[in-house]
C-alpha cells in the first residue's frame, strides 16, 4: 500500500513539473491561452508537497495575472486543502487585483487558519487602494476582536501614501481603533514622502483628548525627521498619561534635536524609574548620533 502511495505521489509530481514547464514555456513563446481547465490545474498545483514547486506554480499564476483571480479566490474560499488555500492567499498577494477584495476579506475574518487568514490580510495590503474602505470597516466595528484589528491596522500602515486620501478623511471618525489606526498608518506616509500634511496631523494629534491616540501619535513622530515636532514633543513629556510620555522621550531620542536635551536631563530626576531609564537611553541615543557626525 506504501508503495502504491508513493507511486501516486511521484505520479502526480511529475505531472506538475511538466505542466509548469510547458505554461512557463508557452508564456516566454507568448503562446499561453488561460483556458479554464489549464487554470484550474495551476491552482490544484499550489497543493503539490514541495515548497520550491508551490512557489513556481504561484509565481507563474502571478505572471499570467488577473485571468487567475477568479480561480484563486474561488481556490481561498472553498478549498478543503489549507495548503491550497494559503498558497491561494500568496498569489493573490502577488496578483494585487482589487476585484479580489471582498473574498480576500471573507477569508481574512473567517478562515479557521490563522496563515490563511493572515496571508489574506497581507494581500489586503498588496492590494492597495481598494481595500481601504473594507479595511476601515473592519477597524470600526465592535464585533471584531483586537488581533483581526491588528492585522488591519498593519495593512493600512503598509499601504502607506496610497491610502493617504481615505486616512485624512477617517481621522474625524468615531471609531477609536479607526483613528489609531489611521495616526499610526499616516507616520508610514510621513515617512514615504515627507508629507507635511501627515507630520501636522501627527503634531496635532499629540493634544487629542484620548490618550491612545497621542501615544501613536508621539510613536509615529519618532519615526520620521520633523524638526518642526520637536517643541510639541517636549510638551508631551509632561502629559498626564505615562504611556504619551514614554513614547515621546522615545521619539525624542530618535530625532536626535539638541533642543531635546534639556528637558531630557530633567527627566532623570522624575520620580518615576521607568521616566528616568528611558531618558537616560534617549540621551544616549542623541549622544551616538551626534558622534556619528563628529
Amino acid at each position: 500500500m506504501t508503495h502504491s502511495l508513493d507511486a501516486d505521489l511521484s505520479s502526480v509530481q511529475a505531472q506538475n513539473d511538466t505542466l509548469l514547464d510547458r505554461v512557463n514555456e508557452q508564456i516566454t513563446l507568448d503562446t499561453f491561452e488561460p483556458t479554464e481547465p489549464l487554470l484550474k490545474q495551476l491552482v490544484e498545483g499550489l497543493g503539490d508537497p514541495r515548497g520550491i514547486v508551490r512557489l513556481r506554480f504561484a509565481e507563474t499564476l502571478g505572471e499570467i495575472g488577473e485571468p487567475a483571480t477568479p480561480f484563486l479566490v474561488d481556490a481561498l474560499a472553498h478549498h478543503p486543502n489549507v495548503v491550497v488555500r494559503r498558497a491561494a492567499a500568496k498569489t493573490l498577494t502577488i496578483i494585487a487585483d482589487p476585484a479580489a477584495v471582498p473574498p480576500l476579506v471573507r477569508a481574512f475574518l473567517n478562515d479557521e487558519d490563522t496563515v490563511v487568514r493572515g496571508s489574506s490580510a497581507g494581500a489586503l495590503a498588496r492590494t492597495g487602494e481598494a481595500a481601504v474602505p473594507a479595511l476601515l470597516e473592519i477597524l470600526g466595528s465592535p464585533k471584531h476582536p483586537e488581533d483581526i484589528k491588528g492585522h488591519a491596522a498593519w495593512a493600512l500602515a503598509f499601504m502607506g501614501s496610497e491610502a493617504a486620501d481615505h486616512l485624512y478623511k477617517a481621522l474625524n471618525s468615531a471609531s477609536l481603533d479607526v483613528r489609531c489606526a489611521v495616526i499610526g498608518a499616516l507616520g508610514r506616509v510621513a515617512q514615504e514622502r515627507s508629507d507635511e500634511k501627515a507630520c501636522n496631523l501627527l503634531v496635532s494629534a499629540l493634544t487629542d483628548p484620548e490618550a491612545t491616540i497621542r501615544t501613536e501619535a508621539a510613536v509615529s513622530l519618532g519615526q520620521v525627521t520633523y524638526p518642526p515636532a520637536v517643541p510639541h514633543l517636549i510638551l508631551a513629556l509632561q502629559d498626564a498619561d505615562l504611556d504619551v510620555r514614554k513614547a515621546a522621550i522615545n521619539a525624542l531620542g530618535k530625532m536626535g534635536d539638541d533642543r531635546a536635551l534639556k528637558p531630557l536631563q530633567n527627566a532623570l530626576n522624575d520620580e518615576l524609574e521607568v521616566i528616568r531609564v528611558l531618558a537616560k537611553r534617549a540621551i544616549a541615543q542623541m549622544m551616538a548620533q551626534e558622534e556619528d557626525w563628529a
